[in-house]
């Protein structure tokens, strides 16, 4: 071990071969811990200063971006040295010195290789034409060939990925993002192979197919075309030529460790791993002393791998070391998550289940490419990893639980079958909520509280300044979420009034950017973002602007663009069901049908061999169509008189009713009659979270009114109108608003209510909840709807009305329209091509059910239960396999 020198000696030297991440955040760990006695000297080959090669994808669709890591005025300390166009060449170990292909020679009691890796090239013939994916040189090359190639070939041009892995996705989007059709090549049958199995690919592969790429797997390419030197396309090993007028090679990465494989003639003092990298022992020093290895460079336990988080872990350990501490490394940390827009896609931990004994908890729609599963010890307990493809929710908050036991059952923390939020977790100050940068729960808490990482131990109460004194969310980004949330779950425990910012994409509340929408009467995504958002927005602000916009106009919930930030359910206007079906919930309003309309939807339910139920909320829901069905289902149910039900959406569910007086020797109102009419006109009310509502006929309660958002129970002189309650994981009973009231004055305040939650709830807020943390609940809620108090009654009403008069249903919408029913296809590339991965048996009621995993053929080995223990076929083996 080396320990920091006094002030009063010659400062040590330290020389750094390589100025990429891991450099720069040894430099910066140095710079942390303190400089005194020390000499540090970067040598890079680069022109540039050392930047963030994760976000490359940002510079190959904008050339002017500026990726540079850290401020640059560390480089400007005195004891710190960036020499740019120095490439490392030789390393003389027993002069302690270096040299560089400049001819210069640097002196060291100290070397850190840094050299990180370059990217892996295909053995073929013609791959001289292609382009890699690596540095800022390499994704400046592509923009401006892409652009050159358009204006020759005065058309939008093929760009051929090859590689399907992460690097390979996120360019291939950004080829597709500067005007050229994008094509991935896969060697490995499905996408992602090194993070996913193949359920979650086959997933993937649904979202990048809809996003307009073509993809083609399990075939490797065994020759560039070219003609007079410009790329014609890619001969595959099958005998099939792709069209291609530009080629990127994003097969992964090999690391440069030719610093240290021994000359001809001489010893070879380093060991070398099997695939490359110098070994390093657990505080990332190599055999010789003085010489240490960080980042991709290195190969620990056989690994090489081409992360951030465990770069920068090592070039912590190095600088600890340096300074006189005992820090080890942990081991990798393999968890990933793909940054691309429109597909969310997230893995951690042993994602295939090669722990003996451990059980896969799976969620599955391949139909809308959504996947999601968790892998727990064999007791259901302890958390090992997972899978999330569609919809990567829940990662952010149980990657930091990983080994750790889980708080709930773990079925509860699959949000797409649930279609609720993961259990609340209190995180452990042990556990790691940034693993980029290594930053634990504890140290969040203790810089918010003013005991922490910031100058002066001050309090902390804004997300920049806490990510700015921690690093965490300073890399990758994705324990953002989990950050703002234990930031202002600290800031409330000490009284703070807390940020109500949507997400880091938006500053405003919900509730602010429902009023700043409606007053200036915004209508896209893109003019939202353009005016009050940054970036590209997110998995938060999405959805919410796309419910906000839908609860204020009429406009084809997917139409314009809008249909990429809906949730699952709402971009396939039916239900997602675990079997990769969807169930189908006409509106039955009031629960009063017809003989005739039951007849139609018994015979389509015979015909498209359906599982039919009547549901909670009195209506017939119909499970098992495929996802190119529904507009066929739809269009009988239609022709019949039935509108969509709208069990989809954030939005009115039912209105339940009991008969009422029309039979009911009990009954003192026609709640029936009520209920169809509001029903009918409260049908397609987009709300921050679902709406049900009741109405009894007298005070028996037949039909649970109280359990309702809202509930109607007559009586002998009217209405009682309640509001609030709940059903769900925690019920609440509605409360008493009014009593008494006639048919017109309940309308008008149940008008008022709802545009007033609609308008002032958070996102996925309940009734319930909303009216909890109102300053001074129902007293409140009956000032503004009852009184009038805020004077904005008449707004609120003719805010309902124009959804009144504006409605239209979905189904009906869809079905005129060829270009929005290209939406209901279950293959992009083969629209007749039937999903028969989905399988139906009939039960011993005579009722369809899903097969289950031992009734389906082996054949597809594709898990679709909650709670199902299903083994994985192990991943294939591609090129891909280190990705930064």
């Amino acid at each position: 071990m080396t320990g920091q020198t006094s002030s009063t000696q010659t400062p040590r030297r330290i020389v750094v071969a390589g100025g990429g991440p891991a450099a720069h955040r040894f430099a910066d760990a140095m710079h942390a811990r303190g400089l005194e006695g020390w000499q540090v000297t970067v040598l890079t080959e680069e022109a540039h200063l050392p930047y963030d090669r994760v976000a490359l994808s940002k510079a190959l669709t904008d050339s002017d971006v500026d990726l540079t890591l850290g401020s640059a005025s560390m480089w400007d300390h005195d004891a710190v040295a960036l020499k740019t166009g120095e490439r490392v060449i030789k390393i003389n170990h027993a002069a302690k010195s270096v040299e560089t292909a400049a001819g210069n020679t640097y002196e060291f009691d100290e070397l850190v290789v840094a050299t990180g890796s370059d990217a892996a090239r295909l053995p073929i013939p013609g791959a001289e034409h292609v382009h890699v994916y690596r540095t800022l040189e390499d994704v400046w090359a592509i923009n401006k060939a892409i652009a050159e190639l358009t204006e020759k070939l005065g058309r939008k041009i093929n760009a051929v990925t090859i590689g399907g892995g992460l690097l390979g996705l996120e360019s291939a989007a950004g080829t597709e993002q500067l005007g050229a059709t994008p094509v991935v090549i896969n060697g490995a049958p499905w996408l992602m192979n090194t993070q996913l199995d193949e359920g979650a690919g086959q997933a993937l592969g649904r979202l990048i197919e809809a996003k307009g790429f073509t993809v083609h797997g399990g075939v490797f390419p065994s020759e560039v075309l070219s003609e007079d030197g410009q790329v014609t396309g890619v001969l595959m090993a099958d005998g099939r030529i792709i069209p291609a007028d530009l080629v990127i090679v994003a097969i992964g990465v090999k690391p440069r460790d030719e610093l240290f494989r021994a000359a001809e003639g001489e010893e070879q003092l380093f060991s070398l791993g099997q695939r490359g990298g110098v070994v390093i022992n657990d505080y990332c020093a190599t055999e010789v002393d003085g010489i240490w290895a960080i980042g991709e460079v290195a190969n620990f336990g056989g690994m090489c791998l081409g992360l951030v988080a465990p770069a920068n872990t090592m070039a912590e350990i190095v600088a600890d070391r340096l300074h006189g501490g005992e820090a080890t490394f942990p081991g990798f940390d393999t968890a990933t998550k793909l940054k691309l827009s429109g597909v969310d896609v997230a893995s951690f931990g042993d994602a295939f289940a090669r722990t003996e004994h451990s059980l896969e908890i799976v969620y599955a729609d391949p139909a809308r490419g959504v996947y999601q599963k968790i892998v727990t010890t064999d007791d259901a307990k302890t958390l090992l990893g997972g899978i999330f493809v569609g919809d990567a929710t829940p990662y952010t908050s149980l990657r930091p639980l990983l080994g750790r036991e889980l708080a709930a059952e773990p079925g509860a923390y699959l949000t797409a079958a649930g279609g609720g939020d993961a259990p609340e977790t209190e995180l452990p100050d042990d556990a790691i909520l940034c693993s980029c940068n290594n930053v634990s729960a504890g140290t969040i808490r203790d810089t918010v509280n003013g005991c922490g990482a910031c100058d002066g131990n001050a309090p902390v109460q804004e997300l920049g300044e806490l990510k700015g004194c921690t690093r965490a969310g300073t890399s990758c980004g994705s324990c953002v979420p989990m950050l703002k949330k234990l930031l202002e779950t600290e800031l409330t425990k000490s009284g703070v009034e807390v940020s109500k910012a949507l997400c880091e994409h938006i500053e405003l509340s919900r509730q602010e950017l429902f009023e700043t929408i409606r007053v200036l009467e915004l209508t896209s995504f893109e003019e939202v973002m353009a005016k009050y958002g940054t970036g590209a927005g997110c998995d938060i602000c999405k959805p919410t602007i796309a419910n906000i916009l839908a609860s204020q106009n009429s406009a084809y919930v997917l139409d314009a663009g809008r249909g990429t930030l809906q949730d699952t359910n709402d971009r396939a206007l039916a239900n997602m069901q675990k079997d990769g079906t969807y169930s189908v919930v006409p509106r039955i309003a009031g629960g009063e049908i017809t003989p005739k309309k039951l007849g139609v939807i018994a015979a389509v339910a015979e015909k498209y061999n359906l599982y039919t139920k009547i549901t909670g909320g009195q209506r017939i829901d119909m499970f098992g169509a495929r996802l190119e069905q529904l507009p066929e289902i739809w269009k009988e149910l239609v022709d019949a008189g039935f509108e969509s039900g709208q069990a989809y959406g954030k939005s009115l569910r039912t209105v339940k009713s009991c008969v009422g007086s029309t039979w009911c020797r009990f009954g003192v109102q026609d709640s029936v009659a009520m209920a169809i009419q509001l029903e009918l006109r409260y049908r397609g009310l987009r709300s921050p979270h679902k709406l049900k509502m009741g109405v009894s006929g007298c005070a028996r309660e037949c039909a649970e009114a109280r359990g309702k958002d809202v509930g109607v129970i007559a009586t002998a002189d009217g209405w009682n109108l309640y509001v609030g309650g709940n059903g769900g994981a925690t019920p609440a009973h509605a409360q008493l608003l009014a009593k008494d009231l006639d048919d017109e004055t309940l309308i008008k305040y149940i008008d008022r209510y709802f545009m007033y939650y609609i308008r002032t709830a958070d996102r996925l807020q309940r009734t319930a909840r909303w009216q909890e943390e109102l300053d001074g609940g129902v007293k409140h809620v009956e000032d503004v709807v009852v009184k009038d108090t805020l004077g904005i009654a008449e707004e609120l009403e003719a805010a309902m009305a124009k959804h009144v008069d504006t409605y239209v249903d979905e189904w009906a919408d869809t079905l005129k329209d060829p270009e929005r029913l290209r939406r209901f296809r279950s293959f992009v590339n083969a629209p007749d091509q039937k999903d028969d991965s989905i399988t139906f048996v009939s039960d011993e009621r005579g009722q369809m059910r899903p097969a289950t995993a031992e009734e389906k053929t082996r054949a597809s080995q594709q898990p679709v239960l909650i709670g199902a223990t299903i083994p994985m076929r192990p991943s294939t083996p591609e090129l891909d396999k280190n990705e930064v």
